[in-house]
């Protein structure tokens, strides 16, 4: 799925960064690059360990060391954010971990968190995390450049990771027509990731993008007709709460 998003958004995304213009200069091409590797390692790692792992513990440690890094660098480089987004932040963590628990794992396989799991997840996590520092250092005018650089270099990591692992096998039919319009949701998603970061706190824009869980969930209600536990609906009216909060952040 990923060998076929990944490259087709690199094309809408090098199209849109066209025709929209911007000044392709060496820190664009340079912090771009740098987030597509993260991106590429990010998802590997993340498909590794949800594969070997136990999802209830993969997911949500994923999630919420995405959203420590940003914090912690933005809080680093005189960030402060104020005592109702802080208080905000906090909710927002604990509704990531509620909100991506699993009540049950109806796969044969045993799956345990081991030394290996533990370090993919943790590197998914973080990589993911520096993805979110490096886009928010693009200077403004480039505009949509340094996510095409972005997309290049993850699509030579994905393609690359597939081809050592013999992973490269395509999808056709259903699959192709999902992989498809995902490329199209990935480019509107990094365009409103970069906007994000650029019109608000590093630190803040970091926590609630790592909030993408509940979105997930509510998406596996209305169209896969899911049931979900009290944890998860908790969750995600902690979520709400937490991103009221960061939204009417005051500094102190």
């Amino acid at each position: 799925m990923v060998l076929i998003s990944y490259p087709v958004g690199m094309v809408l995304l090098g199209v849109l960064a066209a025709v929209i213009g911007g000044t392709v200069s060496p820190p664009a091409i340079y912090w771009g690059a740098l987030s597509g590797v993260c991106q590429g390692l990010g998802v590997w790692w993340l498909y590794a360990a949800l594969g070997s792992g136990p999802i209830a513990v993969v997911a949500p440690l994923t999630a919420v060391l995405a959203a420590a890094v940003p914090l912690a660098v933005g809080v680093a480089l005189g960030e402060r954010p104020g005592l109702t987004a802080a208080v905000g932040v906090v909710l927002a963590m604990v509704a990531v971990v509620l909100v991506s628990r699993e009540a049950t794992d109806d796969d044969v396989r045993p799956h345990r968190f081991t030394r290996a799991v533990a370090a993919l997840t943790m590197g998914a996590g973080l990589a993911f995390g520096l993805n979110y520092v490096f886009i928010a250092q693009v200077p403004i005018e480039a505009n949509l450049w340094p996510l095409f650089f972005g997309r290049l270099a993850a699509t030579v990591v994905i393609v690359g990771v597939a081809v050592v692992t013999g992973n490269v096998p395509l999808p056709t039919g259903v699959p192709l027509r999902l992989a498809l319009a995902a490329a199209v949701l990935d480019v509107v998603a990094n365009v409103a990731t970069l906007l994000a970061l650029q019109s608000m706190m590093l630190s803040l824009a970091g926590v609630l993008m790592s909030l993408y869980p509940a979105a997930t969930v509510v998406l596996a209600i209305v169209v896969l007709r899911e049931r979900v536990t009290r944890w998860q609906v908790l969750g995600m009216v902690m979520a709400l709460v937490a991103v009221a909060m960061i939204s009417l952040h005051e500094r102190i």
